[in-house]
């Protein structure tokens, strides 16, 4: 499960002020009175889940320490449009300099917890659950991963470090399906995962010990081909052509997973506004 910590979302804000703020913000810094404050609701413009307002929140924390600020909502609630997330008071200087900042992080994740959401509900009562994928913006994964987590989905691995996936170039390499599995047993790796595209290879990996195999590309009645021959050996993990309108029928032929690459890296940003009052 991905939990981000104080430290990593204070080293995230410490890099995003110092590409958008770089020497200084040269317009509210020469435009705006030193003593001027401002009072900012963030409000979203549509029906969103919400995912990074205590990052965002931090943003302004950063640069106005003293900052009153009212949340409004919780990560992971479904919020409807015209609702307000949050209200802070402070200096107006350093609002507006970290209003890009945390709009930016809290539309996208809040896009990617939205997206993430709407296929749980695409999955209707099944059994399976939806996990993420490494496919994520360098240097945004364990973000991007609590963002699909707040929409429901289940953290897959999180890189190359911390699980095993065998996949086709893999397995052309040392040979066989057995080889590659056997080898990852012998050097104690835990939770081995084999890619396969056919059911002789579901066959193979199932025999071969695979604690999960990735049913890859598979249609419904491939998929409930795979489940029998795995016949509870090891989970299932459906993925390849997955949307919105495929989905529901993929959950519903007995696989243990379906993952979906679509929920982080084509998330769309939600719509996220700071109406400000000039106090």
């Amino acid at each position: 499960m991905t939990v981000l910590t104080q430290a990593e979302i204070s080293e995230f804000i410490d890099r995003a002020f110092a590409e958008d703020i770089g020497t200084g913000d040269i317009t509210s810094d020469n435009v705006v009175p030193a003593d001027a404050r401002l009072r900012v609701a963030l409000e979203t413009r549509e029906d969103i889940v919400v995912a990074g307002l205590d990052i965002a929140l931090e943003c302004f924390r950063k640069l106005v320490p003293d900052a009153k600020i009212e949340k409004h909502c919780e990560d992971g609630d479904a919020i409807a449009a015209k609702d307000v997330l949050a209200v802070v008071e402070g200096n107006a200087r350093g609002i507006l300099t970290a209003e890009r900042t945390a709009l930016n992080t809290l539309q996208h994740l809040s896009g990617i917890a939205t997206t993430t959401r709407t296929y749980v509900a695409a999955m209707g009562e099944t059994s399976a659950k939806l996990l993420d994928t490494r496919k994520t913006l360098p240097g945004w994964r364990k973000m991007e991963k609590y963002a699909t987590r707040m929409g429901g989905a289940q953290n897959h691995r999180m890189g190359l470090y911390d699980g095993v996936m065998i996949k086709d170039n893999h397995i052309g390499v040392v040979g066989s399906i057995t080889r590659c599995v056997e080898a990852a047993r012998a050097a104690n790796l835990p939770k081995i995962e084999v890619e396969c595209d056919t059911l002789d290879q579901v066959a193979e990996a199932a025999m071969a010990g695979a604690d999960i195999i990735l049913l890859d590309n598979m249609g419904p009645d491939m998929l409930r081909e795979a489940v029998a021959i795995v016949d509870g050996r090891c989970k299932t993990e459906a993925s390849g052509g997955v949307n919105l309108q495929t989905i529901g029928a993929i959950a519903a032929t007995g696989v243990d997973y379906v993952s979906v690459g679509r929920i982080t890296q084509s998330a769309p940003a939600v719509d996220i506004g700071l109406d400000v009052a000039i106090l």
